[in-house]
């Protein structure tokens, strides 16, 4: 006796696939990038996608977001969308020197830690890194590295790169950044922004944006967006184009340069064109501050930096984090000292932080 049994043929929507491939109830403290993209963006996607605009960044929205950034940096400047954060960098070092030039970096910087290369490899410049304690240099520091000008055997430190927020979660005030651009101004230098976090800068300066770029001499700033709620890109923003060279040519011949930019540019039109750049990165950092605050009386957790933004830094005893990390990701950042770094997003919830903390406080209880 055979038998049959029917199958069922009830048919799946491409979101109930997408839902089977992850869990969206794990959440982690890991990077600033775990997160999705906010709501916000993804609708402003969405309507950018109806009918046809010109290619190659000749279409509304990139015209809409130029304007937008004069809103909010003045006129006079002049941007680029681009894909990422690490062609953004090295788009906007490449533009500001000649072939022999250098940059002065701090030796946590991301473009000298985390770019694999990049800058050396693609953009061919040498990187002149200076140690610090907080990754934030000083007029002091950067004379460490900035020397040797006419001496053919070395090459010339003629630009200074500095992060905003630093990599160490650490905030530049608008005085401090105003020193550096003075400084290396006088010595015929030029100041570079890595601005992946900027807008955590701006919600814990409680400035606007220009306040710490453009008014306090910057020449040109990688304006970052993936890190706060973006699908994908940064914007490449000449806040002195009379320092930028070539900016037009570079960011083809860097494979940045989008057919369809209009993507690009509509997410940025939908962070800046209201306050939802400054809601998302002013959450996030309250979420690390709720953090830090529920942290630092544990016994055994030793805050390394100040939480100026939206990540916190501590030392853990030897096997916690390995112990934690079993049920969320974060990462080591000096593994020699046991240090590790929990960062946190738009999407970071308060209930996150708790059981984060919750968590840590039962490992540690335990030992």
């Amino acid at each position: 006796m055979t038998s049959t049994v029917e199958t069922s043929t009830v048919a799946t929507s491409p979101a109930d696939t997408a839902a089977r491939l992850h869990d969206p109830s794990v959440r982690g403290f890991a990077s600033d990038n775990y997160s999705g993209v906010h709501p916000e963006v993804l609708a402003a996607l969405a309507a950018a996608n109806e009918g046809h605009q010109v290619s190659y960044g000749e279409d509304d929205y990139t015209a809409r977001l130029q304007s937008l950034m004069e809103e909010h940096f003045g006129a006079g400047i002049e941007c680029f969308p681009v894909f990422n954060g690490t062609g953004a960098n090295v788009l906007s070092l490449q533009s500001l020197l000649p072939r022999w030039g250098a940059v002065v970096c701090a030796s946590t910087a991301h473009i000298n830690m985390d770019e694999n290369g990049a800058p050396e490899r693609i953009g061919g410049i040498k990187l002149l890194q200076v140690p610090t304690p907080d990754g934030k240099l000083t007029p002091e520091l950067i004379d460490r590295e900035a020397w040797g000008w006419g001496d053919e055997h070395r090459a010339q430190p003629l630009a200074v790169s500095i992060t905003q927020t630093t990599e160490l979660g650490t905030c530049y005030t608008p005085e401090e950044v105003r020193a550096i651009a003075e400084h290396v101004h006088a010595k015929g230098m030029k100041l570079h922004m890595d601005g992946a976090r900027l807008a955590n800068a701006a919600a814990y300066l409680n400035v606007p944006l220009r306040a710490f770029t453009r008014d306090a001499g910057v020449d040109i700033l990688s304006f970052g967006g993936t890190k706060n709620g973006l699908l994908f890109g940064e914007v490449v923003v000449a806040l002195n184009p009379e320092a930028a060279h070539g900016l037009i040519y570079l960011r083809k011949m860097n494979m940045q340069l989008a057919s369809k930019m209009r993507f690009l540019s509509a997410q940025f039109i939908a962070l800046l064109e209201g306050d939802l750049w400054l809601r998302s990165a002013t959450h996030a950092n309250a979420m690390a501050a709720r953090l830090r605050a529920g942290v630092e009386s544990v016994a055994g957790v030793e805050l390394t930096q100040k939480t100026e933004s939206n990540g916190v830094f501590a030392t853990l005893p030897a096997g916690a984090a390995d112990q934690l990390r079993a049920s969320f990701r974060f990462y080591d950042w000096n593994e020699a000292i046991r240090e590790v770094r929990w960062m946190c997003s738009f999407d970071t919830t308060e209930e996150d932080v708790d059981s984060f903390i919750a968590a840590i406080k039962r490992e540690l209880g335990a030992r």
